[in-house]
This record gives structure tokens, sequence and C-alpha cells, in this order.
């Protein structure tokens, strides 16, 4: 019987000591001299799409999920009330040339009449109230002229602006990126600035983290980071911070453990380069979990698990 004990007590310690190895060796990646790492997901700035002015919606060419390239038509805007401003602004443009014509032809008359009254009053052939009659008049067109281009400037300028219009009421994608909602349907009535669609834009994706402050401020601006996520844990993605908080903050639920959230932490975002991002952009996905690893020592070398392929690649050689 006693055998029987000694043999499993001896079991036990066998077990706890595999674990205890085991765990130790899993942590190992956690003390790395030199190096710091935080919990994260994928979050990417969030676009929206709006109407420019009020109004009913036409079409929506976009459908949640799609890629979208930057210029693609997403949505257009009814445009019969603009198309009659349109017409409106350009019938008065022809009204104003029209006048602006009129006008001019009267100004000539009077320069003609102004001129001889001038050369006679030189040779004492007419009075001086004559002369002044002809002059004041040949200001007096000369202003109607002025003002008749001006109405004349006035009424392109407005054709310009129903023109802005109605190029405003076809939206366009801003960004390189994903329609992650549908806002608004074909038929329903927006008001100004109320979104149709929301884009995620996949050339700006970076990874939201936490440190304590006795590391945060180790961290510089342009620091390397290698973001491990869980989906691929054997694909280190190459990224740079590019913001440290200045002010400390408890760490969101869903990021840390619940010893960790009873510290305040420093928020650190880590960027991935936009070129990067562009070779992948088919696959990307924002909340994806994973780990921000950030080089704090310029001479410390990333360690195997954290290695790029072309790194590996150059250490065999």
């Amino acid at each position: 019987m006693k055998k029987i004990i000694v043999c499993i007590l001896v079991l036990c310690v066998a077990a706890l000591g595999f674990y205890g190895i085991r765990t130790y060796r899993a942590n190992a990646r956690y003390r790395l001299a030199g190096f710091a790492h935080g919990n994260g997901r994928l979050e990417s700035t969030e676009v929206t799409i709006a109407a420019k002015l009020a109004g009913r919606v036409e079409e929506v060419y976009a459908d949640e999920g799609d890629l979208v390239r930057k210029g693609d038509k997403l949505a257009l805007m009814q445009l019969n009330i603009l198309n009659a401003q349109l017409e409106q602004a350009e019938a008065e443009l022809s009204l104003a040339e029209a006048q602006f014509k009129q006008k001019e032809s009267a100004m000539r008359g009077a320069e003609s009449r102004f001129k001889r009254e001038e050369q006679m009053r030189s040779k004492g052939a007419t009075s001086e109230q004559e002369y002044e009659n002809a002059r004041t008049h040949f200001f007096s067109c000369q202003a109607d002229v002025a003002a008749a281009k001006a109405q004349i400037q006035v009424a392109k300028a407005q054709i310009r602006r129903v023109q802005a219009d109605i190029d405003d009421s076809l939206l366009i994608s801003t960004v390189r990126g994903r329609v992650q909602y549908r806002i608004a349907e074909p038929g329903e009535v927006l008001n100004s600035g109320d979104g149709v669609l929301n884009l995620v834009d996949l050339t700006d994706v970076y990874m939201t983290f936490f440190l304590p402050e006795g590391i945060s401020g180790k961290v510089r601006i342009g620091a390397d980071v290698r973001i491990v996520l869980d989906a691929i844990k054997d694909t280190p993605i190459p990224a740079r911070i590019t913001f440290v908080s200045s002010e400390a903050q408890f760490t969101p639920k869903t990021v840390e453990t619940q010893e960790e959230r009873q510290k305040l932490m420093f928020r650190v975002k880590a960027k991935i380069a936009p070129e990067l991002l562009e070779q992948y952009i088919e696959y990307i996905k924002t909340g994806l979990p994973g780990e921000a690893w950030v080089k704090l020592d310029d001479k410390a070398a990333w360690p195997d698990f954290l290695m790029l392929k072309r790194e590996r690649e150059q250490n065999a050689r």
C-alpha cells in the first residue's frame, strides 16, 4: 500500500514539475529583455459617407462587406430639384447676357453722342446743358453695363453652385476600404449630413494596447513593433508606434486580466504601414485580438517567434 502511495506521490510531483517547466517556458517570452508587450485588437479609422444636402436616396451601389476603392461610386441622391434649379440658373444667365448686350449697345450710342457734344462744345456750337446731359447719360450707361456684367457673374456663380450640389449628390468613396454598415436605402429621405454608408479605412489599421507607467515612459514614437494576432500566431506583422497617451487610465475589460485592470495603464497605438496593408487588403479584418511587442532597446534582436520571413532568411545565410 505504501508503495502505491509513494508511486502516486512521485507521479504527482513529476506532473507538477512538468507543468511548471512547461508554464515557465511558455511565459519566457513575456520576460524578454529590451521588449515590452500588451494585448489589444486591430482597429481602423471609420468613415461615414453622408449626404451633403437633404433629399431622397435614389440608388445605393454598395453592400455591406464590399471592398471599395477611393473614387468608387457608392450612392446617388435624387437630382430632379437640382436639375430644375440648374435650368433656372442657366435661363437667368441667358437673360443677363441679353441685357448686357442691350446695355452695351445703349452705352456705345451714348458714348457717340457725348463725343459729338464734346466736339461741338469746343466750337461753341452747343449749350452747356446739352453737353452735361450727354455726359451724364454716358456715365449712367457705363454704370448700367457694369451692373449687367456683374449680373452675369452672379448667374454663372449660381450655375457653379448648383452644379457643385449635383456633383456632390453622387457620393463617392474617399478611402480604400470595406463597407461596414449600409445605413440608408433607396427611397429614404435624409437630412443634411445623414449617413448612407459606413466604411472602414483599410489603409489606416492599427492596434491599441496598454502598458504600465514604468514601461510606457520608455516607449518612443516611431519605435518598432511586431503584432502577433491570435488567428495567425506564426506570422508577426511589423508596425510602428504612432501614439503614446500622456494620461493614465484603467484598461478596458476586454483587453486585460482583472489583476492588470486594477493598475493604471497608458494607451499606446501601433500603426501598420499602408504599403504592407495594400498587399493583404483582401484579408484584413478589424477586431481581431492579438499581442503587440515593442522594442525598447534598439540594440536588442528580435526573438525567433517575432522574426519576419526575410529576417529568418538573412540569418540562415
